[in-house]
């Protein structure tokens, strides 16, 4: 059996960090703390609260509906965004910084999957206001990652050699 390579072990093993404390996080808040029964705990007021939310749809609650197959259709879009990225990390073998950000976007992709599949939504339970300003949306750890390592991904620095992303020097 060939090893597995270092750009995909970068990944895998960012990608199973975020996954674990995602999942942790939801189950202490969800099953220890009853966040879905309590609904709201102040943390550090105004800054950080836990008030739970089942989001049904994607970032802030958008694309939700009650219709069991939506839940289903945000599944395969997961899934298909995950097994991209890692086809892509796969062919490419791109540098450090990306082969982390494909971790992150994977690892939180699946961690809202799990949810999905196990919650029929997301937990959402995360909560960061101001004062005088009550920020209605909650968000979770998977939702952090899926968001800088897309952000991630798209601010990638060039490889070496990369001929298509270096910039052409001027001659003088």
């Amino acid at each position: 059996m060939a090893p597995v390579p270092v750009s995909l072990r970068v990944m895998a093993w960012v990608a199973g960090a975020i996954l674990l404390v995602d999942q942790l996080s939801k189950y202490y808040v969800v099953h220890t703390l009853r966040l879905d029964r309590v609904r709201e705990i102040d943390i550090w007021p105004p800054w950080l609260n836990l008030r739970m939310a089942w989001n049904l749809g994607v970032n802030f609650g958008l694309f939700s509906s009650s219709q069991d197959v939506m839940r289903w259709v945000l599944i395969a879009v997961a899934l298909g965004v995950c097994v991209w990225v890692f086809l892509w990390v796969r062919r490419a073998r791109p540098g450090p910084f990306a082969q982390t950000s494909a971790g992150l976007l994977i690892g939180g992709a699946l961690g809202n999957v799990i949810d999905r599949v196990a919650y029929g939504a997301v937990a959402d339970f995360l909560n960061m206001s101001l004062p005088n300003w009550q920020n209605p949306f909650s968000f979770n750890v998977a939702d952090i990652a899926i968001f800088a390592g897309a952000i991630g991904l798209i601010l990638q620095p060039p490889q070496r050699g990369d001929k298509t992303r270096d910039v052409p020097e001027k001659s003088g």
